[in-house]
């Protein structure tokens, strides 16, 4: 059996299709299929060492974007497109895969539209609460479609939509609590806060949580995922602002959180402040009540429906970019913290939103489709 992931653009992209991988592992064992070969076609590999770790070869094609805006590019994407689906083609039909697992995104538009030309089977996952413009067009065609928002269901035929929630790795399914602290260098008896700004970080919030933090330093420890790239300059700015502050070393400062460390945060922390994009999925299984700010001007406005679906379940309040003020976010941590029954009611919203077998369903399905065609 052979089975051919796409997708790119971003982790929310990337990782669930990592996840689909490792569940796919326990399937096939199961079902006892014999040299079973998995695929990655996209623009770039993203994480080379998660594809080899999971056996996954990587195909490389072109892919153009498609922007909401003017730009000269965007004529000159057309060709990356167009030679894109010739070459997915070409490298598809050499291979033939069983089965296409899509996550969609501007990367995964030649390697669908070569799917369909073979007329192999596609499966689909979409991760937003709204469709992207790939996922869309490709629900037109595709064999299953899964969804990891249920209110996402009402833009696919009914038939053939699954709400599955959103596949996650298992290394950072769960936190581990135990030596959290410790590998954190925090004190046990101090509430945890934790900051989630991506891997690129977030301005917005970096800035404001850094005016906050002489408050919330009193009675708070804060973990601060910043993006790799503005490690310095926030470090450079903290320093300033927490200059003779007794409980400066409270605040912990990471560019970059590897899965170790996220299962330590997870573990560790008691609220977390995230964008509304798929990590909204990992702080549902971890069990953590949130504060959520979504970005403003995203495709289809994307992250303030994930948000304010997240939201109806109880999990997180949302506080918008344009609302995201130091005394707002101080304001909403102490009325967390100081209402027990808000806290415990986020925490059961948590459980409601997660649907941890995301992985495995998509997985049998996969193999299932995969065995019909093979015959």
């Amino acid at each position: 059996m052979k089975i051919l992931f796409t997708g790119g653009g971003s982790g929310g992209h990337f990782y669930p299709i990592i996840a689909v991988a490792e569940a796919l592992e326990a399937v096939i064992d199961r079902e006892k299929i014999v040299s079973a070969k998995l695929y990655y076609m996209s623009d770039r590999p993203y994480d080379q060492k998660a594809l080899f770790e999971n056996g996954i070869t990587y195909i490389s094609i072109t892919a153009g974007k498609r922007r909401t805006y003017r730009s000269l590019e965007n004529f000159t994407d057309l060709f990356k497109t167009f030679f894109g689906i010739i070459g997915a083609t070409i490298k598809m039909f050499a291979i033939y895969p069983d089965v296409v697992f899509s996550k969609g995104g501007y990367a995964s538009f030649p390697a669908v539209v070569a799917a369909r030309i073979l007329r192999i089977p596609v499966v689909i996952h979409e991760s937003d609460s709204v469709p992207g413009r790939v996922n869309a067009w490709s629900a037109k065609f595709a064999k299953k479609i899964a969804v990891s928002f249920d209110e996402a269901g009402q833009y696919f035929p009914k038939e053939k939509t699954a709400w599955t929630g959103q596949p996650i790795r298992q290394e950072i399914s769960s936190g581990m609590k135990e030596g959290a602290f410790e590998y954190l260098k925090l004190d046990s008896s101090i509430p945890v806060i934790t900051i989630l700004g991506g891997s690129l970080g977030a301005e917005l919030i970096n800035n404001t949580v850094i005016d906050s933090l002489p408050v919330i330093l009193n009675g708070y420890q804060v973990v601060h995922q910043t993006g790799t790239n503005n490690l310095t300059s926030v470090n450079d700015r903290v320093s300033i602002v927490l200059k003779d502050h007794p409980h400066a070393d409270r605040y912990k400062s990471f560019g970059f959180l590897n899965p170790l460390a996220l299962k330590m945060i997870a573990g560790a922390s008691s609220l977390i402040i995230s964008r509304a994009g798929s990590t909204l999925f990992e702080i549902a299984s971890w069990g953590i009540p949130s504060i959520i700010v979504p970005i403003t001007n995203t495709n289809g406005d994307h992250q303030r429906n994930n948000a304010f679906n997240y939201a109806r379940s109880g999990a997180c309040i949302v506080v918008e970019e344009a609302n995201l003020t130091p005394t707002i976010l101080c304001s909403e941590i102490e009325r967390i913290f100081k209402t027990p029954s808000m806290l415990e009611n986020m925490k059961k919203g948590t459980e409601a939103f997660a649907r941890r077998d995301a992985a495995v369903a998509i997985a049998n399905e996969l193999v299932a489709i995969g065995l019909s065609h093979e015959q």
